[in-house]
């Protein structure tokens, strides 16, 4: 906890931690999210016009879109316009009371406005300032912009949905993987850059760059034959590559089963009346002959899958203790058994844009649990707050107001 920062009022494991978000669309918010869950007091600082995702969607129109409220909950918002000096001053007397400062423009950027590391580090020596950035500094690239879509693509995700499919098509996956992957490692970091700065008293500066994050967690599967020099084999992990590794079709829908080990086999070759297969076809032997030609045996699933119904199979593949799930749509996923048991999704009043559907902090927590619920912010709704914990009068709020720096 930064030494000028007042005592928490809020709850977790990381009450009394103090964040100036300075990021904006999903990557960076997506990270500050994560602490301000776990109860750190995040302070996000928006520009006039505010963060873009605000007008995304329904709702847009008063700036609170669902893709917003998704990624800012369990936040504070400041309007300062930083192409003005008395907006660069008032983020530098935040900085004073601050554990970490999170970015996502390029470095030259935030020494541009005069925000760079080395000036804020003399203002706060234990500051973690931490920058989500697209590509390494250090590399060509380093100036390039960066969205998910082109980390998805730099990464090799395309390519390896292109070889999955049938068609040999590369597209996108449906979500924005690289963004929401990155932040969560950057969260990761920058918990554990906290942890460092507990044990030394001084902070760092730390660049996450999304390519550089993406690019191991694509090719921890498909570097494979590639991983030994010279290579011993093509790319791709034949198993999650094959193009028969899908939810199964089942009489009257879907189910997912992963049959994966010796016994799996076992059992559901000899549920479908096929167990001399396990003799007689050296398919089966064991784990390295069955990746592979695990397409041909995903086919052979497959092929089965269709003879019963998706309670049938639940119960056969259960009892055989084979990992089985029925494939949700996004609408039985809000209906999901289990999830209403624990009452992971709930209904909640946001003040201005009346009962939203919010999820629950996915961790549980024994001694310090989280338990904060602030809702999403208006754009600036918290400004003249900050500033008067950072030592603003009302007067100087005032005037900021009229010069329009908030």
């Amino acid at each position: 906890m930064s030494p000028h920062t007042k005592a928490p009022t809020t709850t977790g494991p990381l009450a009394g931690i103090r964040v100036i978000d300075m990021t904006t669309v999903f990557m960076g918010p997506s990270c500050t999210q994560y602490l301000g869950d776990l109860g750190a007091d995040v302070i996000k600082v928006e520009a006039p016009k505010g963060d873009s995702t605000r007008k995304v969607g329904p709702q847009g129109d008063l700036g609170l879109g669902p893709l917003f409220l998704g990624l800012n909950r369990n936040k504070r918002s400041i309007v300062l316009d930083l192409k003005q000096e008395a907006g660069i001053e008032a983020v530098l007397k935040l900085v004073e009371t601050a554990d970490v400062l999170a970015y996502n423009v390029r470095p030259a950027g935030m020494r541009r406005l005069g925000l760079g590391y080395e000036r804020l580090a003399e203002i706060n020596k234990g500051l973690v300032y931490a920058g989500m950035v697209g590509f390494s500094q250090r590399g060509r690239y380093a100036k390039m912009a960066a969205f998910d879509d082109m980390i998805q693509a730099a990464s090799g995700l395309p390519t390896a949905i292109a070889q999955q499919s049938p068609d040999g098509v590369p597209r996108y996956l449906p979500t924005t993987i690289a963004d929401r992957s990155v932040g969560i490692y950057a969260f990761g970091v920058i918990a554990a850059a906290l942890y460092s700065r507990s044990q030394t008293g001084v902070g760092q500066a730390i660049e996450i760059p999304m390519f550089e994050t993406m690019v191991p967690y694509v090719l921890g599967d498909h570097l494979y034959g590639h991983t030994f020099v010279p290579p011993q084999g093509g790319f791709g992990y034949p198993r999650v590559m094959s193009r028969n590794r899908r939810p199964y079709k089942t009489k009257d829908g879907y189910v997912c089963c992963l049959v994966y080990h010796d016994h799996h086999w076992k059992t559901f070759l000899g549920a479908v009346g096929k167990s001399d297969l396990l003799v007689t076809d050296p398919r089966f032997a064991n784990i390295r002959t069955r990746t592979e030609h695990i397409d041909d045996l995903y086919q052979i699933v497959s092929d089965e899958m269709e003879k019963k119904t998706t309670a049938e199979w639940r119960q056969i593949l259960g009892e055989g203790d084979i990992p089985v799930f029925p494939m949700h749509t996004f609408d039985s996923l809000l209906k999901d058994e289990h999830l209403a048991d624990i009452g992971f999704f709930k209904e909640v009043e946001h003040p201005t844009v009346g009962k939203i559907l919010d999820s629950s902090v996915p961790s549980e927590w024994s001694g310090t649990p989280p338990d904060n619920h602030r809702p999403v912010p208006l754009l600036g709704e918290h400004t003249s707050e900050i500033l008067r914990e950072v030592g603003y009068s009302d007067a100087a709020i005032e005037e900021m107001r009229s010069s329009s720096v908030i």
